[in-house]
């Protein structure tokens, strides 16, 4: 997991990586984001420079469900999930198609490096 992160990144960092189940990612999510449901990462970034710090949650129960869903791998998937938090905790973003197409792309560079498929080949499947 540390070769994950390090890949993705491009200034020296600083995060605490948890995992939770179903009913705390839902409470985070909820309080944090204002949405009722469990998502699979939440990033609370905090500084990106010149030392990234943040907090990773990972669901694993929304993570196992995603990489059967997405018939992937639950490692390839974990990858993914911190490739994506640790660009977060950088100060990278999806809030507009400019952002997410840039934000994919360097996933897909990462994730390629790593060994990893393209986490976006099946583009269907929702994010």
């Amino acid at each position: 997991m540390t070769q994950w992160v390090q890949a993705a990144l491009s200034v020296s960092a600083q995060f605490c990586v948890r995992f939770v189940g179903q009913e705390e990612g839902l409470e985070l999510n909820k309080a944090y984001r204002g949405k009722d449901y469990a998502t699979n990462v939440l990033t609370f970034d905090y500084q990106h420079e010149p030392t990234a710090e943040a907090d990773i949650v990972i669901c694993t129960p929304v993570l196992e469900r995603e990489a059967k869903e997405q018939n992937k791998s639950f490692r390839s998937h974990l990858a993914h999930l911190l490739v994506h938090s640790t660009l977060h905790a950088q100060g990278w973003d999806h809030e507009t198609d400019e952002e997410a197409e840039a934000m994919e792309a360097r996933e897909r560079e990462i994730m390629k490096t790593l060994g990893f498929p393209d986490p976006y080949s099946d583009r269907a499947r929702a994010h």
